[in-house]
């Protein structure tokens, strides 16, 4: 049997399961296109416009899967044995800092993404404390963060003004906030210790995932109708763009005033309700987050009996830091530094390139070249021989 071969009949079965890394591959075209396509505004019943979906679900999807991927190298189904968590610690400390350094030398390129390997990076080290959660408990977690969060960021930040600073900027603020992607992780986490592998765990998945998106989108909605779900799309919701104009009182005398422009009980309901896409809004985690749940259940549900189709997918899937940075570098070539190129043609070339290029890489070399790294510099750290 030639190595072809033995590769269609191989490649996905157990212990891999290849639903999920159908879904990576599926969150890497998705953020392919967030990037570079042309989108329309999405409208239910014009199918021309299901492109927008890509728009900040895709990422979300992403993060999940991430949550997904830590349970299942730290004991799938089961806790990880307590003298087994220095190591485990240290593997993650050692993945999260390589890919930290991926994320920092694709930001270099000076392309106008939001790369999200940096925040990759340190959630691997962010969950080194809930390692040990049941998932009852990472989910309670996770519902913390979507339904509480969001609301106790947009007081504090209007109550303190609108502070900024790199930290702040960096954890809080932007496209990918520390704390409301957390809440992603746990959830995905939570998804990897219940026997993700199963048919079952994957109905169930899907239909809670279906139940969220109404819960959230419907948030949404009553928020846009009521005038307080609105804001920019591509803003935190406890940026200045949206919590107010950054505002810096001369003396403690002018701090009712100040605090009165910023509107703190405005930035909580428009925490709640926003929807937009990196809003960071609890309508936008439930929406969104259950939007990710189900297309990760569909993935795994197809998988099996579309098995051959869906090769190539899981195969882009199986190499997601590989796939990711050529796409960043592909726009730092194409658009040059700093340039911005959108067309859905380079999109379609993208996604039929990575396709093609990480299925024959699969096929003869098994893992990606940037997976090989991180592999090492997690083994590396935990002082673990590689075979």
């Amino acid at each position: 049997m030639t190595r072809a071969l033995r590769w269609f009949h191989e490649f996905g079965r157990p212990p891999r399961i290849l639903g999920l890394d159908v879904a990576r591959g599926l969150a890497i075209l998705g953020m392919a296109g967030a990037h570079i396509g042309e989108t329309e505004p999405f409208e239910w019943l014009d199918p021309s416009t299901w492109t927008d979906l890509v728009h900040g679900r895709s990422s979300i999807l992403f993060a999940v899967l991430a949550g997904v991927s830590i349970a299942l190298m730290t004991g799938r189904s089961a806790l990880p044995e307590r003298e087994r968590i220095p190591g485990i610690r240290l593997n993650l400390i050692g993945r999260g800092a390589v890919i930290f350094v991926i994320g920092l030398g694709l930001e270099m390129l000076n392309t106008p993404i939001a790369v999200i390997l940096t925040l990759y990076g340190l959630l691997y080290v962010a969950v080194i404390p809930v390692l040990r959660w049941r998932p009852w408990q990472l989910l309670t977690g996770a519902a913390v963060l979507a339904v509480v969060g969001p609301a106790l960021l947009a007081l504090l930040s209007a109550v303190a003004l609108n502070p900024y600073g790199s930290g702040i900027g960096f954890v809080l603020y932007g496209s990918y906030p520390l704390t409301v992607w957390m809440a992603f992780v746990l959830g995905g986490m939570a998804l990897g210790r219940l026997r993700v592998d199963h048919v079952r765990t994957a109905v169930v998945a899907l239909a809670v995932g279906v139940v969220l998106a109404v819960v959230g989108y419907g948030l949404g909605g009553i928020g846009q109708a009521a005038g307080v779900g609105g804001g920019s799309g591509s803003s935190s919701i406890i940026d200045g763009d949206i919590g107010g104009d950054l505002i810096s009182p001369s003396g403690w005398e002018d701090y009712p005033q100040a605090l009165a422009a910023v509107d703190p009980l405005g930035a909580v309901l428009r925490a709640v309700f926003a929807v937009e896409p990196h809003s960071g809004g609890t309508a936008e985690i439930l929406g969104s987050g259950g939007f990710a749940l189900a297309v990760v259940a569909l993935c795994l549900l197809l998988s099996r009996p579309l098995r051959w189709p869906l090769l190539p997918l899981g195969a882009l899937g199986s190499m997601p830091l590989t796939a990711y940075s050529a796409h960043v570098l592909s726009v730092a070539l194409v658009g040059g530094p700093g340039g911005f190129f959108s067309n859905n043609g380079f999109w379609a070339a993208t996604a039929v390139g990575l396709l093609i290029a990480t299925t024959l890489w699969s096929m003869f070399f098994g893992r990606g070249p940037l997976e090989r790294l991180v592999g090492r510099g997690a083994a590396a750290m935990a002082a673990v021989p590689r075979r």
